[in-house]
C-alpha cells in the first residue's frame, strides 16, 4: 500500500465523517462505523479485491492499525449491502465537493452488467425480473444481466447513474434519471448533454427543451447531418474511457452480486471508488483527473 493510498483514504474517512457527525442510529452503535466502511469498500475497489474474504484477509494482515476493528465476511457484506443510501449520498457529496460539477456540459452512456452466464444460473438467480437479455454491440454478444446508464462530465466525474433492465429504452431511463433528481435540474440550468446515435429521439428532444436542456447527438445515416456533429465523435470517446476505468481498473464486470441489493451496493463502490478519486486529485491539483495509477497498487 502506497503513502497516496493512505492519504486518499484518510481525506475521505475524514470527510465522511465530519459529514455523518451529529447524526443519529437507532440501536447500539457499531464497531465499524459507516466513515469506516464506505473507506474499506473504496479501498477494495481500487486495489482491485473482488472478493471480499480475501479483502478482508489482507486487511487483517495489513490495515490494522488503521481499522481496529474488522468484521468477518457475512457481517461485511451485510453492512454494505445496507449502505445503498449512504453510499449514493457521499457520491454526491463528493461530486459536488469538485469543481467539475460546475461542468456545463454532461456526456450519457450505457454499457452492460453481465450477472450470469450459464442458463441453469440465470433461472434460479435473484435477479430474475429485474436483469434480462440484452446485446452488447461494442463486443457482438448477447449477456444477462443489467445495464448502467452513466451521466458524467467530459472528465469522468459521475453525476448520475442508473441500473436498468437491458430491454428498457435507454431514452425513457435517461429521461427519468433527470426527471427522478430535481435537485439536480435545479442546480445545472441550461445544461448541454452528449449522447450516442441511441439517443435519436422527436420526444425526447421535446422532453429535453421542456426541461431547458440540450441534447447533442450524431443523426443517422439516412439523415441531414447536424450542425457541429462532427465534433462529437473526441467527445463521446470520453465516456468510453470512463467506462473502461470502470471495467478495467475497478473491476465492474466481476462485481459477483447475486442479489438487487448486491449488485446496487457493488456497483455503487466502484463508483465512489471512481469518484472519490477524482475529488481527490482535484484537490491536489493533479493533471491526470481520472488516474488511479497512484493508489491501485
Amino acid at each position: 500500500m502506497t503513502t497516496n493510498l493512505k492519504t486518499l483514504a484518510t481525506a475521505l474517512y475524514v470527510r465522511i465523517d465530519d459529514s455523518l457527525a451529529g447524526t443519529r442510529r437507532l440501536g447500539r452503535p457499531p464497531r465499524l462505523t459507516d466513515a469506516e466502511l464506505l473507506t474499506l469498500a473504496v479501498m477494495q475497489a481500487v486495489l482491485g479485491f473482488a472478493s471480499e474474504t480475501r479483502w478482508l484477509r489482507f486487511a487483517r494482515a495489513h490495515l490494522t492499525t488503521e481499522f481496529p476493528y474488522l468484521p468477518k465476511q457475512s457481517g461485511y457484506n451485510k453492512r454494505l449491502r445496507a449502505a445503498n443510501g449512504l453510499i449514493s449520498r457521499f457520491i454526491r457529496t463528493l461530486a459536488r465537493d469538485t469543481d467539475l460539477w460546475h461542468d456545463d456540459v454532461w456526456i450519457v452512456d450505457s454499457t452492460p452488467v453481465e450477472c450470469a452466464r450459464s442458463r441453469p444460473t440465470v433461472k434460479r438467480s435473484d435477479l430474475a425480473g429485474w436483469a434480462g437479455y440484452g446485446y452488447c454491440p461494442s463486443h457482438s454478444r448477447f449477456f444477462w444481466g443489467l445495464r448502467l446508464h452513466l451521466l458524467c462530465t467530459p472528465g469522468g466525474l459521475p453525476i448520475s447513474w442508473a441500473l436498468a433492465n437491458p430491454k428498457i429504452d435507454e431514452r425513457e431511463v435517461l429521461a427519468d434519471m433527470l426527471t427522478g433528481d430535481q435537485d439536480l435540474l435545479t442546480t445545472h440550468p441550461g445544461q448541454t448533454v452528449v449522447g450516442d446515435k441511441g439517443y435519436v429521439s422527436k420526444h425526447l428532444d421535446i422532453f429535453m427543451a421542456d426541461h431547458g436542456l440540450t441534447l447533442l447527438r450524431p443523426s443517422y445515416r439516412n439523415l441531414k447531418a447536424r450542425p457541429g456533429e462532427q465534433l462529437l465523435k473526441p467527445i463521446r470517446q470520453l465516456i468510453e474511457s470512463v467506462n473502461d476505468t470502470l471495467k478495467g481498473q475497478l473491476d465492474l464486470e466481476r462485481h459477483g452480486a447475486r442479489t438487487p441489493a448486491g449488485v446496487l451496493a457493488r456497483v455503487g463502490q466502484r463508483i465512489l471508488a471512481l469518484t472519490a478519486a477524482i475529488w481527490h486529485n482535484r484537490a491536489n491539483t493533479t493533471a491526470l483527473t481520472r488516474s488511479l495509477i497512484a493508489y491501485d497498487h
